[in-house]
């Protein structure tokens, strides 16, 4: 015992209180070092994750069953400090020879939102690598975006042999049967044809709200933007019997509506997880069997064999989208004195649908179309109708 505190051997000695304080100091300096080594260390594992998805060609055998094994999926990401937010899955196909349109409609929306849009696109082998090329000679190399490959095989005893059928199936058309497969870890995500022209943020569209058990929010034909360009005549296009043949036992048995008003597959918004509960793609794929062995679909339908099976499915279990983001039929007869100038402005997303396209010899509001146009730095791709002009 010494001046009333007791020392044990190997203790400490008590300091003053000066000493005290310059210890914890030290020790606080000490943790804030130690803190910003950590988040530095930090920072430095996400950019080499980064760099490594960025220089990813390797493929991903099974990874998406059941499209082709020897899938790739391909990185082209320079991230933007002014892009924010979650991710906005778009998914959109692109043949060759409407690769124009794919570009133009992917610089539309790039161009149009400040989120953090990633495009997939579904294409087939000989197609990508110049698809690659010119994304990579434009602005849109800035852009992230991931490349599939689409196994047509997949449709094999799921579209009919008829001659007449067989002219009109465009397997990429399917991909979007397949999305929760082409971007599994996706939740929601939206779906854009190739013909489109979105002139407003995209954000918008992705944030429309579903109702509780729906799978996909589309445009009703019957909507008021774009009641105006309903394709009447021949076929009835604006409601299912214009696409389903109710004479067969089959649609009989689904007491569906024939008058029923039809929605427009080219632009929609995907609730992937309510998809993929609801194993969506396999329904999809039982109607298009049966046709193969039934002969469900109208023999007035139009063009697109992909819209009789997603019609079934999501009979009166869809949400609905704003009409001012599907202003449609740009592509029709007549097209060119169905909308004012205003209108058009002030549509959030135009869609020229139907046989008459910007990128050919006579379309409607082509002007518009081809302010978003980026010219093909390999030559190969040439608008037609510009193309003829030039000569």
């Amino acid at each position: 015992m010494k001046n009333g505190i007791r020392v044990q051997g190997g203790g400490r000695k008590a300091c003053s209180p000066s000493k005290m304080t310059v210890r914890r100091v030290n020790i606080l300096i000490l943790v804030l070092i130690a803190i910003a080594f950590l988040i530095i260390v930090h920072r430095n594992l996400l950019s080499l994750n980064d760099f490594l998805r960025s220089k990813n060609t390797d493929t991903l055998p099974g990874v998406l069953h059941p499209f082709d094994p020897d899938f790739s999926i391909e990185f082209a990401r320079k991230p933007e400090v002014a892009r924010t937010g979650d991710e906005i899955p778009i998914v959109i196909t692109a043949a060759e020879d409407r690769l124009g349109a794919v570009v133009a409609a992917m610089n539309s929306v790039y161009r149009n939102s400040k989120s953090n849009i990633v495009f997939n696109i579904v294409t087939l082998n000989d197609t990508a690598d110049h698809l690659k090329t010119w994304l990579s000679k434009t602005q849109l190399s800035e852009a992230k975006y991931n490349i599939f490959q689409f196994e047509p095989k997949i449709l094999n005893g799921k579209i009919s042999k008829d001659p007449q059928t067989a002219e009109n199936v465009k397997p990429l058309t399917f991909a979007r049967y397949y999305m929760p497969m082409i971007i599994p870890d996706a939740e929601k995500a939206v779906y854009l044809d190739d013909d489109v022209i979105v002139q407003g943020d995209i954000q918008e569209l992705f944030d429309t709200n579903l109702k509780a058990g729906h799978a996909a929010a589309f445009s009703d034909d019957c909507d008021s933007a774009s009641s105006k360009g309903i394709v009447r005549g021949a076929g009835n296009q604006n409601n299912y019997i214009g696409f389903l043949d109710f004479k067969k036992e089959a649609i009989k048995k689904l007491s569906m509506r024939a008058n029923t008003c039809t929605f427009n597959p080219g632009v929609f918004v995907a609730n992937l997880t309510e998809w993929k509960h609801q194993n969506i793609t396999s329904q999809l794929e039982r109607w298009m069997e049966r046709n193969v062995d039934e002969d469900i679909y109208s023999r007035n339908m139009a063009d697109s064999i992909t819209t009789p099976p997603l019609l079934i499915v999501f009979y009166k279990r869809h949400s609905s989208i704003d009409p001012m983001w599907h202003v449609r039929h740009l592509g029709s007869t007549g097209a060119g004195n169905r909308y004012s100038p205003q209108f058009l402005k002030a549509a959030k997303l135009l869609h020229w649908n139907g046989h008459y396209k910007p990128w050919g010899r006579s379309s409607s509001y082509s002007e518009i179309w081809d302010k978003w146009y980026i010219p093909d730095p390999t030559g190969k791709f040439h608008p037609v109708r510009r193309h003829t002009e030039d000569k």
